[in-house]
């Protein structure tokens, strides 16, 4: 059998760990893309199709490099004709993460163990799609003792489904991540202003000015607030740093609302005195603020025109980090106002640069006030997960560190919290019987508990989570 119970688990110092301690802890996945509607909604999925390829450009990557036309993957092809396409995928996926994850997630939500090719496709699609007749979001939940969940969230969500979830006699608490990578697209202005046009109707207040979109931006973090929000996410290819003049980000928005596209230098300098303001919002309320820094979006245009964003087009970039991130934290320090702070990379050679970053900010109010995030996107498979683990450890605390997320878009994605406590069980269980580290269950077993669960619901405090 492929995925059996000691898979990642290469000592009995990592097996026992993992089994005794690890498996146990329930899910705190404070950072997702689930869809809120679905959750509210108790969404049962039609078909393996629906749950586990519908939206998941990972699996679309490798789809196209294994030569799938698009009508398989995005197109117009049948769900079963979509999956047959994957099926044939799967084997030429070894060393991919996917072939770990794929056989992973089958056999913990199905119990299937055979491995998916050609020839399985039929007798896997007919056995998952009879159990997810009884398979709802909210019995996944509960099956993976999932406690907590960050959605993430535009502020111009009308937070219907999240009210709706408040309501509900659901084990897990759903709660919305305020979002607002829009608020800074001053240098496309089409969609700049409609994003400010819904902002109006949201906040329910007229934008006629720069100070009147800060001012509406305040209120939908009071509003996110009110329903549960304690957390921000902001998608960047870098930090934006600029000492700019509010009056000159004024004047920006102004000609950005009147259909002048900013430039380049425009857009950054925007950008800064926008981020400013809402780091300064989210340490008003003691949010966390999470920062995902490095993504070079839409590489191939012709395929972001034919089939939109999101499709599996973005890649890795290559910016220097370091100087305008220290510039912005520090801004925010210097006015006492700098908010819990999770930093994640997507180069990996910036790992030790971002695991550095948060010491220079700790500041003693808390443990673990900065996080050097886990391993995001391109990086969340086992060597990009130990390489993080490694840099966390040997320039900051692990023991402080707010664990795994899924990250993902799919409710197929759970079993990913457990590939990670194998990682991580592996690695210190390596380190145990290298001699590295004393083999005392008193030290290693509140690690492992708490950087699997515990330190994160300390860390967000979700109301009607935990303590």
């Amino acid at each position: 059998m492929f995925i059996h119970d000691d898979f990642l688990l290469g000592t009995g110092t990592a097996r026992r760990l993992f089994h005794e301690v690890a498996a146990p802890q329930p899910i705190f996945d404070y950072h997702c893309h689930l869809s809120p509607q679905d959750l509210a909604e108790n969404r049962r999925f039609e078909n393996l199709h629906a749950i586990w390829l519908e939206g998941d450009h990972y699996k679309w990557r490798a789809m196209r490099a294994n030569g799938v036309a698009e009508r398989y993957i995005t197109g117009d092809a049948s769900p079963w004709e979509k999956f047959q396409a994957w099926a044939a995928t799967v084997p030429h996926t070894l060393r991919n993460p996917l072939y770990h994850w794929t056989h992973l997630e089958l056999r913990r939500y199905f119990g299937i163990t055979e491995l998916l090719n050609e020839a399985s496709a039929a007798r896997i699609w007919q056995c998952a799609n009879e159990q997810l007749a009884g398979l709802t979001t909210h019995a996944i939940l509960e099956k993976f003792a999932v406690r907590a969940i960050g959605t993430t969230d535009d502020p111009t969500d009308d937070l219907r489904y999240h009210r709706a979830l408040a309501g509900q006699s659901l084990i897990t608490r759903v709660l919305p991540a305020f979002r607002p990578d829009r608020a800074l697209t001053v240098h496309q202005p089409a969609g700049f202003n409609a994003w400010v046009d819904r902002l109006t109707q949201a906040s329910d207040r007229a934008i006629t000015n720069f100070s009147d979109f800060l001012a509406a931006l305040q209120q939908r973090r009071d509003a996110f607030h009110e329903v549960g929000c304690r957390l921000s996410d902001h998608g960047l290819s870098y930090c934006p740093a600029d000492d700019c003049p509010e009056s000159e980000a004024a004047a920006i928005f102004a000609r950005a609302r009147a259909g002048q596209a900013a430039s380049p230098v425009e857009h950054q300098r925007f950008a800064s005195v926008v981020m400013l303001h809402l780091g300064r919002l989210y340490a008003e309320k003691q949010w966390a603020m999470q920062l995902h820094l490095t993504p070079l979006r839409n590489n191939n245009t012709r395929l972001l025109r034919e089939i939109g964003p999101d499709t599996g087009f973005d890649s890795i970039g290559d910016w220097p980090q370091a100087t305008a991130l220290s510039a912005f934290l520090d801004r925010l320090d210097q006015e006492n106002c700098l908010p819990k702070t999770i930093l994640y990379n997507l180069n990996p050679a910036d790992n030790y640069v971002f695991a550095a970053m948060a010491g220079n900010f700790q500041d003693g109010s808390i443990p673990g006030k900065m996080q050097y995030g886990s391993g995001w996107w391109f990086l969340d498979q086992k060597e990009g997960m130990e390489a993080q683990l490694n840099a966390l450890s040997n320039l900051g605390l692990l023991s402080r560190f707010v664990g795994m997320v899924t990250d993902s878009r799919s409710f197929m994605s759970y079993p990913r919290h457990e590939y990670f406590r194998r990682v991580l069980c592996n690695l210190i269980g390596r380190d145990v019987e290298n001699g590295e580290l004393p083999d005392d269950n008193e030290l290693l077993a509140p690690l492992i508990r708490n950087v699997c669960y515990r330190n994160a619901e300390a860390y967000f405090e979700f109301p009607g989570v935990g303590r």
